[in-house]
């Protein structure tokens, strides 16, 4: 078979073998609502889901960005892979058979020249690492200690664990050979320059974590020395490739766990994140020791709507947790608080009570958001000062009061009724005043009641286009819907043309696509559009609520909007001649000109 060209009836073998909505989830959470699924774009920023794929039409839309396609689209799209590299991912998930010399796609594709050297060179050191740990003589030490702190060969393999060597120029000297640029590898963050401009190994005689993107791409490393060096951890420093603040540890592991069980449980260090995967959680994740940030947030957005806070249980760990809850409630998250007991972090717990004690007791007996908030405000207060213990409720009336729902308002509320003998009616009371005072502080513009995860609504406004695109776009969308219906529209236009050039071009396609196929394929249609501009159009169009049993007289509505528009260019080319007439003096051509411009308008 040829690798240029595929027969039309593979490639609709591999599109019925594949769901377009199984092939985004394993990218974006989808949520279905009515007849289509809604999630928050991959292609852009944004809080509230404007991305819409259609299972019946098998093609996506961002109602946002407008990017829109079919599975083949979204694929080239996402991992930056060419059509027969999708289309060979595609055919290996449907089990079709593909006979096609092809390589492997690259997942850096996207990447500068420059990124994908760095990437191909800590790819390269990864898998160095790793056989000097678990092959070599000089790595036994940093082996023996790991199985000695309860590391298992498993996840030394899972996480592809390392040894650097206790060497200045060995990774330089290797790294060399093989042709890169040291120059570039100093950017990467594995060498190090000093004052005299020699190169140097950043990492000598350290265990080695690699550190992966979201797509499992090694990025950097985080070295944890052997003996007394300092420093404890040594990290790769903030690169083209790395940014702590848009990575989230084992996020490329997790995923499929956080989608399974709808929810992630967010650590401090990637340490806690290792061990909690030992012992059975595999939906965990840990920031670089980075606050969260918008990216993480994002990133997590498309995965799940409920985030398990696990850090540390000292003051430092349990201020952490309660910034992460506030800034995981604004984004619209259900939060819960995982605590450890006894000044812990999760890799002590395990290590001290072990795994099932870690995942029943632990991760299974979270506090909600505003439980936490309850145990945490009340830290270093003493409640049997009248003036502490009111200023400990009125705090946690405001924490009551961002609960959209009336249940746990008064959950809480009996609570605190029973706990300092408080009549709940004038707890009631005080948080309704407290409501008013924090709305009118502008206190209160979080996402209440964070029901994203019950009902994703769709808020977009369509911009208002002009009378004749909107006919033109409703022109194909009845198009789109039968070769009958087509050769109808075509024979009302006549020889008459559509006035936006992607309009024509999508409908010019479309002849010659039902000159091929009997039956209205919207995904297969797109196969044959080679411009992805076009491809974002019928997308869009497809997305358009029409009247599916349009009549002929709604149709010719449409062609008049269609006609009236060309007429009125003619017009306004006829006003420019009769200004320029009347500038030149020629008073006579003005006046024929008016007259025509009378009965154009007519």
């Amino acid at each position: 078979m040829s690798t240029t060209r595929i027969p039309d009836e593979k490639l609709n073998e591999i599109r019925s073998a594949v769901d377009i909505v199984d092939i985004i989830s394993e990218y974006v959470q989808l949520k279905k609502q009515g007849r289509n699924y809604f999630g928050l774009c991959p292609f852009h920023g944004e809080n509230t889901p404007s991305f819409s794929v259609a299972p019946d039409k098998q093609i996506y839309y961002c109602f946002g960005c407008g990017a829109g396609g079919n599975v083949f689209n979204f694929l080239m799209d996402m991992e930056g892979l060419s059509f027969i590299e999708a289309t060979k991912v595609l055919a290996e998930k449907g089990n079709i058979p593909l006979d096609i010399s092809l390589k492997e796609p690259t997942k850096t594709s996207k990447l500068s020249p420059s990124h994908q050297k760095m990437i191909e060179a800590h790819e390269l050191l990864r898998k160095f690492y790793h056989h000097l740990l678990i092959n070599t003589k000089e790595g036994e030490a940093a082996l023996e200690y790991l199985l000695d702190r309860g590391f298992t060969e498993e996840s030394i393999e899972k996480f592809q664990i390392g040894y650097s060597l206790n060497s200045w120029d060995f990774v330089y000297k290797f790294l060399v050979k093989r042709g890169f640029q040291v120059e570039l590898m100093e950017q990467a963050g594995l060498l190090v320059k000093n004052d005299e401009g020699k190169y140097f190994d950043r990492f000598r005689n350290r265990i080695m974590f690699p550190i992966f993107d979201e797509k499992g791409n090694t990025i950097a490393f985080s070295g944890r020395a052997l003996g007394e060096d300092e420093p404890k951890y040594l990290n790769s420093p903030e690169t083209p490739i790395f940014h702590k603040s848009k990575i989230l540890y084992n996020f490329h592991l997790a995923r499929p766990h956080i989608r399974k069980k709808e929810k992630a449980i967010l650590m401090e260090g990637f340490a806690d994140c290792i061990s909690a995967s030992v012992a059975g959680v595999e939906n965990t994740i840990a920031t670089m020791g980075t606050s969260l940030t918008d990216h993480h947030i994002s990133l997590l957005k498309r995965n799940t709507n409920e985030v398990v806070i696990c850090y540390d249980s000292d003051q430092a760990g349990l201020d952490a947790a309660n910034r992460a809850s506030d800034f995981l409630y604004d984004a619209g998250f259900e939060v819960k608080v995982a605590l450890m007991p006894d000044e812990l972090d999760p890799d002590e717990y395990i290590k001290k009570y072990g795994s099932k004690s870690f995942i029943t007791d632990i991760v299974g007996n979270c506090l909600t958001y505003v439980s936490f908030k309850m145990k945490y405000l009340r830290l270093g207060k003493n409640l049997n000062n009248e003036a502490e213990r009111i200023a400990y409720i009125d705090a946690v009336l405001k924490e009551i009061t961002k609960l959209s729902s009336a249940v746990e308002r008064e959950h809480y509320l009996r609570q605190i009724s029973a706990e300092f003998s408080i009549s709940l009616e004038s707890l009631m009371q005080q948080q309704k005043k407290t409501y008013f005072s924090e709305r009118k502080r502008g206190n209160l513009s979080r996402n209440l009641g964070n029901n994203q995860a019950q009902s994703i609504q769709l808020q977009y406004e369509q911009k208002l286009k002009p009378a004749y695109i909107v006919a033109e776009l409703r022109l194909i969308a009845h198009m789109l819907q039968s070769k009958e219906k087509a050769l109808k529209i075509k024979n009302m236009l006549g020889s008459n043309v559509l006035n936006v050039d992607d309009h024509q071009a999508i409908i010019t396609y479309l002849y010659g696509f039902y000159e091929k196929y009997d039956h209205p394929d919207t995904s297969l249609f797109m196969n044959e559009l080679p411009d992805p501009h076009l491809r974002k159009i019928v997308s869009e169009i497809e997305m358009m609520s029409i009247n599916e049993e349009a009549t002929d007289k709604e149709l010719m509505d449409y062609i008049q909007f269609v006609l009236k528009q060309k007429k009125m260019l003619i017009i306004k080319e006829k006003e420019a001649e009769k200004a320029e007439a009347e500038r030149m003096g020629d008073i006579r051509k003005a006046a024929a000109i008016a007259l025509e411009i009378i009965q154009l308008k007519k």
